[in-house]
């Protein structure tokens, strides 16, 4: 991704060290943390970055059961079961 641009802001120095710790703890940097912040808030993923997560997630090997196994799982009548 080419960065071309660039934009100020200004944090309360609180806030500037809440959010630099929580980028040192994911391994990327402040300005990386905030790209991907507003991506994510303002719909801004591209769709080849979208298309990127949909594979990333379908790769993934999650403990799913069939679905007549959820079906069993699941809750037919949540508001009938409350009573």
């Amino acid at each position: 991704m080419e960065l071309s641009k660039k934009t100020t802001i200004l944090f309360r120095p609180e806030m500037h060290q809440r959010l630099a710790k929580l980028a040192a703890s994911r391994g990327m940097s402040l300005g990386d943390l905030v790209r991907n912040a507003c991506e994510r808030e303002y719909d801004l993923a591209s769709q080849e970055e979208r298309l990127a997560a949909v594979h990333a997630l379908a790769g993934l090997n999650l403990p799913v059961g069939t679905p007549a196994e959820m079906a069993l799982e699941s809750i037919p009548d949540p508001e009938g079961s409350m009573s």
